[in-house]
């Protein structure tokens, strides 16, 4: 058995892996690895596998920021969708007129997001239930506009804009209840709402994308960098090895350092963090010193 050490990123955002691995498992897949670019994408579209929804995790901290939105749809009885299939055609026709809207406002970025469909069935197994969606967006458009999108009447935003009582009516033609609100961020980015919209107490749960974003990329394994009685000492110690971590990934934030103990292979270390950003000088401070270098005379 030795420790590897496996990183992965997406754009700002790395996680690393210090597990152990054994020359058995080694051997069963040498000479079927390939070399590959990007992170394998979960096989299955639900959320119902621990590795899809880290997946969801890395692809959501590295492709979405302060400013950038999550939505949640419902719909209403009149509007209920019979079939699963049914509910995500609504919703990616939902998607497409978002995307339109931002096309039509010429904003920089064109429109990238994550969907989470989620579903139960009665009793029965036969009848949909508790359908309902979330997505993860980036920002630029007002909130209100994206909501009120949430109908199948056609828009005219000429009017919308300029007439009160054409926006209330489109407000009482919406096929469910919605609201978009900013992204919520802390050290973990938005971990926290990733992990809420794939939680599974019950039910199932679906996910799509937009092809424009970042993938997670992982880097070339590091085997043998660690013994597993340092390994053993950095989790067993009271910063779980706070310390040794930050000095070796320098250019790093580190927020989160994971040790578990698993009675087969022994302790297995996981870390996330967020790289360092180049610090700014301020506008007034550049112009000081510029006036410090000679562009303006001193005074005798």
């Amino acid at each position: 058995m030795f420790i590897r050490e496996k990183k992965i990123d997406c754009t700002d955002y790395r996680e690393v892996d210090i597990i152990p691995r054994t020359d058995n498992a080694e051997r069963a897949v040498r000479g079927k690895r390939k070399k590959r670019e990007k992170e394998t994408e979960p096989k299955q579209k639900d959320l119902n596998d621990k590795n899809a929804r880290r997946y969801l995790v890395q692809l959501g901290n590295g492709n979405f920021k302060i400013g950038d939105l999550h939505i949640s749809c419902t719909y209403d009885d009149k509007n209920y969708p019979k079939t699963v299939e049914e509910a995500e055609k609504i919703v990616t026709n939902y998607i497409r007129r978002i995307a339109y809207r931002q096309s039509k406002l010429q904003l920089e970025e064109p429109m990238k997001y994550i969907l989470v469909t989620e579903y139960e069935f009665d009793k029965d197994g036969n009848t949909l239930t508790r359908i309902h969606h979330h997505i993860i967006m980036n920002g630029g458009i007002k909130r209100e506009e994206i909501e009120v999108m949430w109908t199948k009447e056609r828009i005219n935003w000429k009017r919308y804009e300029s007439d009160k009582e054409y926006r209330e009516w489109l407000y009482s033609r919406l096929i469910g209840w919605v609201n978009a609100d900013r992204l919520q961020m802390n050290e973990n980015g938005i971990e926290g709402l990733c992990k809420y919209i794939t939680k599974n107490p019950k039910g199932k749960k679906r996910w799509s994308s937009s092809r424009n974003l970042v993938r997670p990329l992982p880097r070339n394994p590091a085997d043998h960098k660690y013994s597993r009685a340092q390994v053993e000492k950095l989790a067993k110690s009271p910063d779980a090895g706070r310390e040794f971590f930050e000095r070796k990934f320098p250019d790093y934030n580190i927020t989160s350092i994971k040790p578990e103990y698993y009675k087969d292979t022994g302790w297995h270390i996981y870390l996330k963090m967020w790289r360092k950003q180049p610090k700014t000088v301020p506008k007034r401070k550049q112009n000081q010193k510029k006036k410090s270098n000679g562009v303006i005379p001193k005074r005798e």
